[in-house]
């Protein structure tokens, strides 16, 4: 009698081919976040998304209002390339960190620091916060040159900034921020215009230093100082939600003849 053949040993690496007609799924897309509540607002907020944070009155429409803004969060983050993706529902949430807020929730920005702000941040993960962070400041400095020419409208009762305060807000809120860091920035020029090239390089150096362990934790005061990470978070989410302020209140100015 012949011999048998051997049957050639399964190679258990190979990924399996598709059959013709068979649709192959995608992994579904999970995005990790933490919930911040105060006593009137809630904050919803993407841990590895920094900039991605929206509000509600409860949980639930802090959830529906992040994902609501996933299209245009992803407008803005895209010259960061770094393939953002968000998920078709709020099923794809993954709650990782309920954090209690305080006034500055409810007065309408994140303030609670969730625990991954506190782990060491490797010099990989500062590039890449730095390029989300760039992504969020080249978004505001879009929407401020297209609001140029026109009218930012105001509320029911006259409220709201014009452009030229909403650009000097968030001028000083950047620096107020390397203060929160614990970094003494130099005399910056008044005027944002000229001190933003500035202010942003000082920002970066900031960051730096503090994700190398160069800025104590721990203020003169006792109080604890940012660190980068939840320095990109706030300052992140406060030019996203200005930019997307200005381009909500915009009135384009009348159209010029091209005779004029």
């Amino acid at each position: 009698m012949g011999r048998k053949a051997r049957t050639p040993p399964q190679d258990r690496t190979a990924r399996p081919v598709p059959v013709w007609g068979q649709t192959m799924t995608a992994s579904p897309i999970r995005i990790e976040v933490y919930l911040e509540t105060g006593s009137r607002r809630t904050f919803a907020a993407a841990l590895e998304w920094p900039g991605w944070a929206r509000s509600g009155r409860d949980e639930a429409e802090a959830l529906a209002s992040l994902l609501a803004h996933a299209p245009r969060y992803a407008r803005e983050v895209s010259s960061a390339r770094l393939g953002f993706r968000a998920p078709s529902d709020q099923r794809g949430f993954v709650i990782k960190e309920r954090l209690t807020g305080d006034a500055t929730t409810d007065f309408g920005a994140p303030g609670a620091v969730p625990s991954i702000d506190v782990q060491p941040l490797p010099a990989d993960g500062l590039k890449r916060q730095l390029r989300l962070l760039r992504a969020a400041w080249k978004a505001f400095d879009r929407a401020a040159e297209g609001a140029r020419g026109g009218t930012l409208r105001t509320g029911p009762r006259g409220g709201g900034r014009d452009l030229a305060k909403m650009i000097l807000h968030a001028y000083h809120a950047d620096q107020a921020y390397l203060s929160a860091l614990g970094w003494k920035a130099r005399a910056l020029p008044v005027d944002p215009g000229a001190g933003w090239p500035r202010l942003r390089a000082e920002v970066e150096a900031a960051l730096a230093a503090s994700a190398r362990g160069e800025i104590p934790a721990i203020g003169p005061r006792g109080g604890r100082r940012w660190t980068a990470r939840t320095f990109v978070r706030r300052a992140a989410w406060h030019a996203l939600d200005h930019a997307w302020e200005i381009e909500d209140r915009l009135t384009p100015a009348p159209a010029r003849s091209p005779m004029r």
